[in-house]
């Protein structure tokens, strides 16, 4: 499984830089996973970049799982009700810093 960590904002001004890292990523493997835990502010551009990563890859057959959302990122989706869209377990970083990131 390849992993991708998410280490800065997810906004507007990060957005196209992002496009780019996800869908190299994307073209990486079959399994992937990105873990969310480092985002500390997400926007609906950010929030754009999820869905379009998780259509890509069902598009092209692959697995796509978020993982270790952080409360921004869980914030987001729980206020545009899109938790259930993403379909993944909400899993929520702990504040013992350890994000599984190396």
């Amino acid at each position: 499984m390849q992993t991708l960590c998410i280490e800065n904002d997810m906004t507007i001004y990060t957005a196209a830089e992002q496009r780019q890292i996800l869908v190299a990523f994307l073209e990486s493997g079959a399994d992937l996973e990105i873990n969310l835990a480092q985002v500390n502010e997400i926007d609906t551009a950010g929030l754009q970049l999820l869905i379009l990563s998780k259509h890509e890859a069902a598009q092209a057959q692959k697995t796509l799982r978020f993982v270790m959302h952080s409360a921004a990122v869980t914030d987001i989706l729980e206020l545009t009700n899109l938790t259930g869209v993403l379909g993944d377990p909400l899993l929520l970083v702990s504040n013992s810093g350890e994000h599984a990131c190396t």
